[in-house]
């Protein structure tokens, strides 16, 4: 019995040696303040480049709150982003901060309102996580692990094109 408990443990540590460095467990909701952080995610993306943070931020509070800031480990800088359409071309446009009104969810996704990680300091590989620090106004900061879905996926967890 003892054999078997030995020869299950040694197995279950050198699984776990063969994961990726980066890889942990994906936390469903995360929460600081009144605000409720959910769907958080990015696409794979190379070193060098640019990638973005998708995730929705539920306000249960009766106070407004706003994002005014990011940061990530992982790139040189991240901005505030909106996508505007100027005649038939949309344009992604920094915002200085994205308002999370009382009582509502903001939804950062692809083709709206994202994270935008400028100047990747390491490729952002599908399977993975990386960590991201957002700031609020009021609720102060928190940090979010974006879930790392393939180059092109439109949803958390997607695929690729």
């Amino acid at each position: 019995m003892i054999r078997r408990i030995a020869a299950t443990r040694r197995a279950l540590l050198g699984a776990a040696a063969l994961l990726p460095l980066g890889r942990t467990a994906r936390a469903e909701e995360i929460r600081i303040g009144d605000l409720v952080i959910t769907r958080a995610w990015s696409r794979a993306a190379p070193q060098g480049g640019s990638g973005a943070g998708y995730l929705a931020i539920a306000n249960r509070g009766a106070a407004a709150d706003r994002l005014v800031a990011a940061a990530s480990p992982a790139a040189g800088r991240v901005e505030l982003h909106t996508h505007e359409r100027e005649g038939e071309v949309m344009r992604m446009r920094e915002v200085p901060a994205i308002e999370i009104p009382p009582g509502e969810t903001v939804t950062l996704r692809p083709g709206g309102l994202h994270l935008m990680l400028i100047g990747l300091l390491r490729p952002l590989h599908q399977g993975e996580t990386v960590p991201v620090t957002l700031r609020f106004e009021r609720a102060g900061e928190v940090e979010v692990p974006l879930a790392i879905a393939a180059a092109g996926a439109r949803e958390p967890g997607g695929h690729g094109h």
